[in-house]
């Protein structure tokens, strides 16, 4: 009974492995940006529909900074690296705002359709908008819901604009949300988040690395 239960459980991690690389490989080659989608895409294309199998969001994510460091190597460092600096000059633009870089661009699993996501701040929801246009950038509007805990959640003003080439999708928050954090989609824990001075440093330490790295 006991060996068979432990070949049941080797079987399921087995299957997650499986699920979690394919939910990965149909990420990074077929444009799907959510985690669910891509993780019952990978479960009817393998013929897998026991839920013990299902891998975690972060499980899938891992498997995608692999596939990516296995399959797109340098073009994806520069892909990632180009999308930071925009986002960089992105945030200097919007300082007003206190912005803040999250997302793939961020983590690190952007790939050449990825938009950069900032998170800027203002309790005045018409601010941004009036900010971009008084540049003259015209902006697409839309509405995201975020999680704010595990009891409350904020229908988000997003403004979606394209800019050197690139898609940037701004998502406006309260001044508060600068102390908490959404939840990410991924983990349900607070949302990864760098700001500008966060963002220099690690494009410097990217320069460092990839320095030391061609010696």
């Amino acid at each position: 009974m006991h060996r068979a239960r432990q070949h049941a459980a080797t079987q399921t991690r087995e299957r997650r492995h499986q699920l979690a690389h394919e939910a990965a490989r149909l990420m990074a080659e077929g444009g799907i940006r959510d985690y669910h989608q891509a993780k019952l895409k990978a479960a009817t294309r393998l013929g897998i529909h026991d839920d013990a199998s299902l891998p975690r969001n972060t499980e899938i994510e891992d498997a995608l900074r692999e596939y990516q460091r296995l399959f797109a190597g340098a073009d994806h460092g520069a892909q990632l690296r180009q999308r930071r600096e925009a986002a960089l000059r992105a945030m200097d633009f919007l300082q007003g705002f206190s912005p803040r870089l999250c997302g793939p661009v961020l983590d690190g699993t952007a790939d050449a359709n990825s938009p950069v996501q900032l998170q800027v701040h203002s309790d005045d929801a018409d601010a941004v908008q009036r900010y971009l246009d008084e540049h003259g950038i015209p902006a697409e509007s839309r509405t995201r819901r975020l999680r704010l805990d595990r009891e409350r959640s904020l229908d988000a003003p997003v403004w979606v604009f394209s800019a050197e080439d690139l898609t940037f999708d701004i998502a406006v928050l309260p001044y508060d949300g600068l102390r908490q954090p959404p939840l990410s989609a991924i983990d349900e824990k607070p949302m990864r988040r760098a700001s500008a001075s966060q963002l220099r440093e690690l494009l410097a330490d990217g320069e460092i690395e990839g320095y030391l790295g061609s010696r």
